[in-house]
């Protein structure tokens, strides 16, 4: 399996048979290059334009953008109930937070999250492979309420994602607070990731570039 870090909070996963799952796309409006080409599926964790955009390439691919259970050729994906923010969605409406099943795998991706997770919610996520969380702030949690998220999930690896760039205008913070707080910290000069499986230790914090 091969992870490829879009910008934002997209992402492109693609498993050992080379199906393309894209996670929450953008449009070329928040500076970062669009993903035009196409895929096998798509998830989308809310509504928001940056994180629903649908290419000319994709408009006849299947999008996942709801609560549930979704099984499908070459994975299974989990939607769970969250919020925008820490008002229950008054404020910036529902997030789902996706758990993806793919070549033994188990990935979780937050949406734009906007509060800490309960015990409850923490159960039903359960042991996690790679999270994928936001850490910018302002529209979601902040990087340190990130870093305890974290580390109540403990899975094995850890993409900080939804952060200010040199590119991005949005005001987000950038991913400074969060990689502080994280001990286990590995810089990769590229945006693609491949991960192992039978790693010992957890929280080991993948900062994509």
């Amino acid at each position: 399996m091969e992870i490829i870090n879009l910008g934002h909070a997209s992402f492109l996963i693609k498993n050992s048979m080379g199906k393309r799952l894209l996670l929450d796309p953008f449009p070329n409006d928040i500076a970062y290059s669009t993903y035009e080409d196409k895929v096998d599926l798509i998830t989308i964790s809310h509504k928001h334009f940056d994180h629903c955009y649908i290419s000319k390439a994709n408009i006849d691919t299947k999008v996942i953008d709801t609560l549930g259970i979704h099984a499908e050729e070459f994975c299974t994906i989990h939607g769970l109930a969250s919020y925008h923010d820490k008002e229950n969605g008054l404020k910036r409406g529902p997030n789902i937070i996706y758990i993806i099943e793919m070549d033994n795998f188990r990935i979780c991706h937050l949406g734009d999250l906007g509060h800490t997770l309960d015990e409850d919610m923490l159960d039903r996520i359960g042991n996690i492979d790679v999270l994928m969380i936001p850490v910018g702030g302002n529209f979601t949690i902040d990087g340190l309420e990130a870093a305890e998220i974290t580390k109540a999930i403990n899975p094995t690896y850890v993409i900080p994602m939804h952060y200010k760039t040199p590119k991005l205008t949005f005001e987000l913070d950038g991913p400074e607070k969060f990689l502080t707080a994280m001990k286990n910290v590995k810089k990769i000069l590229s945006n693609s990731f491949i991960p192992e499986k039978d790693i010992s230790s957890t929280n080991n914090v993948i900062f994509l570039t």
